[in-house]
């Protein structure tokens, strides 16, 4: 007699197991109707919600060089880039020169992106210290 009760208790368990792995199998939706004895639950599928992910927003940089001081500005970042004894830094205000001083010297539009030091030695070249805009060309850009 106690082997027909294991025998019936073992078959039940293959049972639910076997419902559980042919739910899990076809995608079943909802749950799965378990004899409340074995205390299975398997959420379906459709029912685990998906992961959060934050939206990624990229600004590109929009740098001004002032060729007078050495400095370049991004108002994307509101950031001033310049060489600090050999490195570069970027702080939000620029050194030696006040914000109002600085904006009112000559200036010229970057339509680089990325790093100002990437573009610093070509720049300095082609806008020397004593440069200024031709007249009439005061929004020149330079690539």
């Amino acid at each position: 007699m106690d082997n027909t009760k294991h025998f019936f208790k073992a078959k039940r368990i293959q049972l639910v197991l076997g419902a559980a792995l042919l739910a899990t199998l076809t995608g079943c939706a909802g749950y799965m109707d378990a004899p409340q004895s074995a205390g299975v639950y398997m959420p379906a599928p459709m029912d685990i919600p998906p992961p959060m992910v934050e939206p990624t927003i990229v600004v590109q940089d929009d740098y001004v060089y002032y060729p007078s001081y050495g400095v370049y500005y991004s108002s994307s970042q509101r950031q001033y880039a310049y060489q600090d004894r050999g490195e570069w830094v970027s702080r939000p205000s620029p050194r030696d020169v006040s914000v109002d001083v600085l904006h009112a010297s000559p200036s010229v539009r970057m339509n680089f992106h990325d790093s100002p030091a990437t573009h610093h030695t070509e720049i300095v070249r082609q806008y020397p210290k004593n440069w200024a805009p031709a007249r009439g060309n005061e929004n020149e850009k330079h690539d």
